[in-house]
């Protein structure tokens, strides 16, 4: 028998922004993500206090832009999916696809009968849909006009949308959630929050508003679904990163303590408790923050406590290990830490440690006592097809199948998992990087950095391997 569930969810994400392209296409209205510049040098170009919004074609690319063209081709791509036998497959609704502006007074229907097809085709073979909101793309010109997520009436504008889109397909679509890898704002708020990032207390201080705006709003559209239907599932989602002290000097436990407060659990403590958190003066104060001057009303914490999230979808790809003194650095997905001598480390330096995401399901399961969903877990890394199209990615398929170990040992030490869906499933623009060649997929795209090639599809080793874990439900491996 089986350690996963009967209706375990296995599947796959992706994000609009980065897989789409058509980014004018039937209406669509320019989102963040359209004006990051592609390359390896991405995240520190879009954190430079001067980044200002504009394209510059001259200097930079931009692969969002064009994605992987699922635009057009998601019917052909969404059999492949259920070709390999997904339950579910996680995407995300492109909020500028649906309010070019974000402030508009009516939404574009060319962008909702997109995802009317989209949501179609997954039923079509018996695929749940598993939608996000709001994944690094918000449109533009909330952040030219508005200034981004700082501004309360931000909180409207969302609700707005995310009350157009429940409405429409809240008959189709169970499982939801609100901000993609929300708390990622710590340390890049241009993505997720629309605002530069800003040294000082004034910068971080923009990061707490624009977070508690986000959570009134987030939990208005858990509100706005509930009512629509009782069964349907809102979620928050947070990047989870396992938090290791270096070693036993009490300096370094302390620092993993106040950092996992800081990152892994504030955003989800206030989203799934339905209140700020004991640590929260304290902790903003050590960025010179008073809690006591941010923008916040009663109202707004009795919207916070009366509709906290369903359940807790986190991406996981690799553990931080912490120390007060200089060591070798290793990177990582939005945050990083020191070398861990005890893992070794993927193709972009990220440590590659599955035992830290059994500890994070079961802190994660400990501390909240609701469900729990793996919707990012997966490995970059440089594909090399063959002449003939094989691509032999033994490689990922070790890390995804040491991943999967992990997740049942979390089973059996009692933790509520809901599913799994690996990010990627399809080679995809990265979010880090900007790089086609930094690759995910079970699904190998023909295309380079530079967006150019035959968009041509090919299955990789991995299709076959998660066709055969899918239909064994986990069992076999």
């Amino acid at each position: 028998m089986s350690i996963f569930p009967e209706q375990f969810l296995w599947g796959g994400a992706t994000a609009a922004n980065q897989i789409e392209g058509a980014y004018l296409e039937d209406g669509k209205g320019l989102s963040v993500a359209d004006v990051f510049p592609g390359g390896p040098h991405r995240l520190a170009l879009i954190n430079a206090p001067q980044f200002d919004w504009a394209i510059n074609r001259g200097k930079y690319d931009y692969p969002n832009q064009r994605g992987i063209d699922f635009y057009h081709y998601y019917a052909t791509d969404i059999a492949l999916l259920a070709e390999m036998g997904f339950k579910c497959y996680r995407f995300s609704i492109a909020w500028s696809r649906i309010f070019p502006n974000g402030d508009d007074a009516t939404p574009n229907e060319a962008g909702l009968a997109f995802y009317d097809r989209v949501i179609d085709e997954c039923l079509k073979y018996g695929i749940q849909p598993v939608v996000t909101m709001s994944h690094y793309e918000m449109p533009l010109h909330l952040v030219t006009v508005y200034g981004g997520w700082k501004n309360r009436q931000l909180i409207d504008f969302f609700e707005n949308y995310a009350r157009t889109i429940l409405t429409r397909y809240a008959d189709r679509v169970r499982y939801w959630m609100t901000f993609n890898e929300i708390n990622a704002a710590l340390h890049f708020p241009a993505m997720s929050q629309g605002l530069p990032k800003r040294p000082g207390a004034s910068g971080m201080r923009a990061i707490y508003q624009a977070w508690h705006n986000q959570f009134v709003a987030a939990a208005r559209a858990t509100a706005l679904g509930h009512a629509l239907r009782e069964d349907l599932q809102i979620g928050c989602m947070i990047l989870y990163a396992t938090t290791y002290a270096y070693d036993a000097n009490p300096v370094n436990q302390l620092m993993a303590l106040q950092e996992d407060q800081a990152f892994n659990y504030f955003c989800s403590d206030v989203q799934v408790r339905g209140a700020y958190p004991s640590y929260t003066a304290a902790m903003m104060a050590r960025g010179g923050v008073a809690f006591e001057t941010l923008a916040i009303t009663a109202e707004d914490l009795a919207t916070l406590r009366a509709n906290p999230a369903d359940y807790i979808g986190f991406s996981y790809y690799m553990s931080r290990t912490l120390s007060n003194q200089w060591i070798e650095m290793a990177s990582g997905n939005l945050a990083s830490g020191v070398h861990n001598p005890f893992l070794q480390d993927s193709d972009w330096g990220w440590p590659i440690d599955p035992t830290g995401l059994r500890i994070a399901l079961n802190a994660l399961n400990d501390r909240y006592q609701k469900p729990v969903f793996i919707v990012e877990n997966g490995l970059g890394a440089v594909d090399h097809p063959t002449p003939d199209h094989v691509v032999a990615d033994d490689y990922r398929i070790s890390y995804l199948k040491a991943h999967i170990h992990a997740l049942a040992s979390a089973l059996q030490d009692g933790v509520q998992a809901i599913g799994y869906t690996p990010w990627g499933c399809i080679d995809l623009v990265s979010a880090s990087t900007g790089q086609m060649s930094k690759r995910y997929g079970f699904i190998y795209v023909a295309l380079d950095d530079l967006g150019k090639g035959s968009g041509r599809r090919d299955r990789k080793a991995s299709f076959e391997w998660y066709k055969r874990v899918i239909a064994s439900n986990g069992e076999v491996l």
